[in-house]
């Protein structure tokens, strides 16, 4: 990507969170973050990347469905604030990034190889000092 077309990325991705956050919040439930956003070298779409915040992977997933649908209005709240800072608005297109879902999983299978470690560790004291 050239130096423009990422700072049009960031632009987009900032513009686009700040949306969500000020004007979509009550409709989006859970919160939707944007992690990250690329535009296409013609600055015709913008590829942004969403991480949907929820209980379930039903709740998260009905709740990406909303944003994509959102799609064309929040593309018009967009063009409302950047329009004198880009040429042609793009086209928004969103992907479900789990990266956060991810990390989390990971996170929670760590924690049950140390509490498994901790139990072998305790269980191994407890049955050395039934020996002595």
């Amino acid at each position: 990507m050239s130096v423009y077309t990422e700072r049009v990325a960031e632009l987009v991705q900032r513009e686009v969170a700040r949306i969500l956050q000020r004007e979509y919040a009550d409709r989006l439930q859970p919160m939707v973050t944007i992690t990250r956003a690329r535009v296409t070298g013609d600055l015709s779409i913008a590829y942004l990347y969403a991480s949907v915040m929820g209980d379930t992977a039903e709740e998260r997933e009905a709740t990406f469905r909303q944003l994509e649908s959102l799609a064309d209005e929040i593309r018009n709240q967009l063009a409302s604030r950047i329009r004198h800072k880009v040429r042609e608005i793009p086209e928004l297109k969103f992907f479900h990034d789990e990266s956060l879902e991810e990390a989390k999983r990971m996170e929670n299978l760590f924690d049950r190889i140390r509490e498994e470690r901790e139990r072998r560790l305790e269980d191994g004291e407890d049955s050395a000092g039934a020996r002595e």
